[in-house]
């Protein structure tokens, strides 16, 4: 484009030098490339309305040499809404040039392991990256949902956490699909085989991993606490999990009470044999990996210690004497 407009504007200094050089100067850096500044453009916006903005905002000296210049390129009609960067020290046709190839600003976003979908919706409303209701409403269509090549009601599970860079202004579905392609990319072929090899579908070992996530944020307790359920799971013990009941409670307040554990739920692990009916969080690679190679070990029971960790144990009495030690006197302490 420069070497064109450079071409151009030769020709225009033989036809007149004083106006070449007049133009040229209104095409020159508006000069303190330290001042940043950050430009919204809008839907539909045309070349002028674009080139009265920048003017505006002192990011350019003259509207109607923004506009000729986009006329003379033939570009007035490619104009690209979005949030853009520019700096008091580019020059017009390179501001032109980034608005004409949409190269907008990205924002750097990182989805925590563990969160849930309504979550991840906060979190990118919070950020000004997605509207909170249309994301949970596009993750929960099932016709789009079935455009992503996955046999599941819900997107729960499947959003993977990373750290992504976004445009403002993205349609809620690029935001899920660049997720669930992320969530393609990182569980493998090796994985769908290993499913089988445990009679687990993938969407039970989702769930199962997810589950997994909630419960520990410990690296070293994934494995043994994985096989702690699928301990219970061969043995049609309930998983009794209180996550998954927390996921059934409508607007959780974070205390779990004893009342809770009785609600009706298929998410209620305490009355529901075998696993909930879906994910109730989104895990990382380590969560699914220790979904898909537990521990091998005689637990059946765990309980938190309350300062991250957990005793296991292999029956009932002596976790009930681990409840008495880590729970109940942690709650005669605290009230």
């Amino acid at each position: 484009m420069l070497k064109k407009t450079f071409l151009i504007l030769s020709g225009f200094l033989l036809l007149g030098i004083g106006a070449g050089f007049a133009v040229m100067n209104q095409l020159q850096p508006v000069g303190n490339p330290l001042r940043v500044v950050l430009v919204e453009i809008a839907e539909g916006a045309s070349l002028s309305d674009v080139a009265e903005q920048l003017q505006r905002q002192k990011l350019i000296k003259s509207d109607w040499a923004f506009v000729w210049l986009g006329r003379l390129e033939g570009l007035d009609r490619k104009v690209i809404s979005g949030e853009y960067e520019f700096h008091g020290g580019m020059v017009p046709s390179t501001i032109l040039e980034k608005i004409i190839r949409g190269e907008v600003l990205q924002h750097t976003v990182t989805i925590p392991e563990g969160f849930a979908m309504s979550q991840i919706a906060d979190l990118l409303h919070e950020q000004g990256l997605a509207d909170r209701d249309a994301f949970l409403q596009c993750a929960r269509d099932r016709a789009f949902i079935q455009t992503l090549s996955l046999s599941v009601d819900i997107l729960e599970g499947y959003l993977f956490p990373d750290t992504y860079r976004f445009a403002r202004h993205m349609r809620p579905e690029l935001l899920i699909e660049t997720m669930v392609a992320k969530f393609r990319q990182t569980v493998r072929e090796e994985d769908h085989g290993r499913a089988a090899e445990l009679d687990l579908s993938l969407h039970e070992v989702m769930t199962l991993a997810s589950v997994i996530e909630k419960e520990t944020a410990r690296p070293d307790e994934r494995t043994l606490i994985s096989g702690v359920f699928h301990n219970r799971l061969q043995n049609n013990i309930p998983l009794q999990s209180d996550p998954t009941v927390i996921y059934a409670v409508h607007e959780f307040d974070g205390n779990l009470r004893k009342k809770d554990l009785s609600i009706d739920s298929p998410y209620n692990t305490y009355r529901v044999v075998g696993l909930p009916p879906g994910p109730i969080a989104n895990p990382g690679r380590a969560a699914i990996h220790a979904a898909l190679y537990p521990e091998a070990t005689k637990y059946l029971y765990f309980v938190s210690r309350n300062d991250g960790s957990h005793k296991f144990s292999t029956t009932l009495a002596e976790h009930n004497r681990a409840v008495r030690k880590y729970q109940l006197r942690q709650r005669r302490r605290t009230s």
